[in-house]
């Protein structure tokens, strides 16, 4: 079964990581969050965003990225606005941890370095300096999901008619 993570390298603004918490939640995905973090786990910008989805998500804390790679393994990708590789020209294997970086600094040039095969962007205009971390995250786990052909997700077509409408039946 294939099995996606979705890592937050020491997120700062709660209200992308209660974004980020949802997509984890309806995509069945697994949420890494790496400390330190700029906020509070209770913080109740956090658990708006999320809203009544916090039961269904499998979330694990580190102290840092050194205990990550301790206890993890499995295809590391990393979402940089500084790769030249796009991120749907990767075909992500059945275990991936995609990492994304801190909202104000990115992932830490270190760490892009000593995996810089493995670094992928999205692209968007030149002017741009980046897409919101909640938005950046949501585009590449539903990429790595359509290759996989949506693992275990329902597209509710028995609730819809063929009208449109929603069917309360």
């Amino acid at each position: 079964m294939p099995e996606l993570n979705i890592v937050l390298i020491e997120p700062q603004i709660p209200q992308n990581t209660g974004n980020i918490s949802r997509t984890c939640a309806v995509t069945g995905s697994r949420l890494h969050i790496i400390k330190p973090m700029g906020f509070a786990i209770d913080d109740t910008k956090l658990k708006r965003a999320g809203l009544d989805y916090w039961h269904m998500l499998d979330i694990t804390y580190y102290d840092d990225i050194n205990e990550f790679y301790n206890k993890n393994d499995g295809a590391f990708y990393f979402f940089t606005t500084k790769a030249t590789t796009t991120h749907s020209d990767v075909k992500y294997p059945d275990k991936v941890y995609i990492f994304f970086g801190r909202e104000d600094k990115g992932i830490d040039e270190k760490i892009l370095l000593a995996h810089k095969e493995n670094c992928v962007r999205i692209p968007m205009v030149n002017e741009a300096r980046s897409i919101n971390l909640s938005n950046t995250v949501a585009v590449a786990a539903y990429e790595v999901l359509r290759q996989w052909n949506y693992p275990n997700l329902s597209s509710n077509i028995d609730k819809i008619t063929m009208s449109g409408g929603i069917d309360n039946a």
